[in-house]
């Protein structure tokens, strides 16, 4: 055994017994642009507190989950503290690597809040939730300059449509000024989105996040 997967092993050991480790799935963290340079792993080292605290709350509920080591994009781009989530109860398109909190955050949202009002509003389940991706090293909007987006840590994830156990897809693009009950769905799921996350973005924000509901955990408090 190297050096490396020496260290390692304690900490898998430990994650396995507290029921936190899921399977591997086929998400992946996207990549920067070519002009970016290529990751690079930082030396593997013990989780913080914080994100220790956060692998046991995500296995207390449930969730399956592979903790990922700190990565670095360059440019300022990177994600520490990360997990990739297999199974969060509800199949969910798209999603790579998430902050730990960002991805607690979510898959109570998910839960707690999407799958509740589903059924208050059409009477069934989810069958599934479906994302734009989460990492992505760029400015906000995609800009050529500015400052770096929450995508940039692994912090945010931009969701975009849910499709219901009949097989009836609801969009943000199309359900925000669409039916009533799609309307009145989306609305109730932002609204709790705002109490659980740091910034969420709408159509009602900008035409940007026209097609998106823009969720993140940065330290502030925005709801539009």
């Amino acid at each position: 055994m190297d050096p490396r997967s020496a260290r390692l092993a304690p900490l898998a050991i430990a994650l396995l017994l507290s029921g936190c480790i899921g399977s591997p799935d086929n998400s992946r963290v996207s990549q920067a642009a070519s002009s970016r340079p290529s990751v690079s792993h930082a030396p593997l080292a013990t989780p913080s507190e914080a994100t220790r605290a956060c692998f046991v709350e995500l296995g207390q509920a449930g969730v399956r989950f592979t903790p990922l080591p700190d990565q670095d994009f360059g440019g300022g781009c990177h994600a520490n503290g990360a997990v990739r989530l297999t199974d969060i109860g509800t199949p969910t398109t798209n999603v790579g690597a998430v902050t730990c909190s960002l991805g607690s955050h979510f898959a109570a949202w998910v839960r707690y809040a999407v799958k509740p009002a589903a059924r208050q509003v059409f009477g069934q389940d989810i069958a599934r939730v479906e994302t734009f991706g989460t990492y992505s090293c760029r400015n906000i909007y995609g800009g050529q300059s500015g400052r770096l987006s929450q995508h940039a840590f692994a912090n945010a994830v931009d969701v975009s449509a849910f499709v219901l156990a009949d097989g009836r897809r609801i969009t943000i693009l199309d359900g925000w000024r669409g039916e009533e009950r799609d309307q009145r769905f989306l609305r109730l799921i932002r609204t709790s989105a705002c109490r659980r996350f740091g910034t969420v973005l709408s159509p009602d924000y900008n035409a940007a996040h026209a097609n998106h509901f823009h969720l993140d955990m940065a330290q502030q408090s925005f709801c539009r």
